[in-house]
């Protein structure tokens, strides 16, 4: 398994629609493995496959790693199917962004249509900071960031603390 180089922002790719994995194999779960790699290495809790380069519909997350034993989720063509009414804040980031975070305000709960590493689709419920991640890495796949969840006085803020880079990865 490897560490995949992150795509930073403002690089266009992460404004790209992701196209939905019609194919589950070998290869692709190879990839997912080491989107997870990527997670475990930058300490984060997710990531979209859009931000390693890739413009598939497949995220991966683990949000109880560093409390204990890693318990991974890998969602190819996730699709939200339910929605609370609740909704929670959490401090966001983003390994595409950079070091910089903000409150995001999200459905608390949700639930999530998927296929699995077999293949086989799944429902999933989640709530927390699942919950959060999901929508997170879900926006990724259309080309959304968790800036744009922001009124925009503070997401100018801060794109403006954020080093100019080239397009490459």
């Amino acid at each position: 398994m490897a560490e995949l180089p992150i795509v930073k922002y403002p690089n266009s790719l992460l404004r790209q629609l992701s196209k939905p994995v019609d194919r589950i194999d070998d290869d692709v779960r190879a990839f997912a493995c080491d989107m997870l790699d990527t997670v475990y290495a930058a300490n984060a809790v997710g990531l979209a496959a859009v931000q390693v380069g890739n413009l598939l519909r497949l995220m991966v997350a683990d949000v109880s790693y560093r409390d204990g034993e890693p318990a991974p989720y890998i969602l190819f063509n996730p699709e939200i199917t339910e929605l609370s009414d609740e909704q929670s804040t959490y401090n966001e980031g983003c390994l595409s962004v950079g070091d910089v975070r903000a409150y995001v305000t999200r459905f608390a709960r949700i639930s999530v249509r998927y296929l699995d590493v077999e293949g086989k689709e799944n429902n999933l419920t989640a709530d927390g900071l699942l919950a959060t991640c999901i929508q997170h890495e879900i926006d990724h796949m259309d080309g959304i960031l968790f800036l744009d969840h922001l009124p925009a006085e503070e997401r100018e803020a801060i794109i403006s603390q954020i080093p100019a880079r080239p397009e490459a990865v």
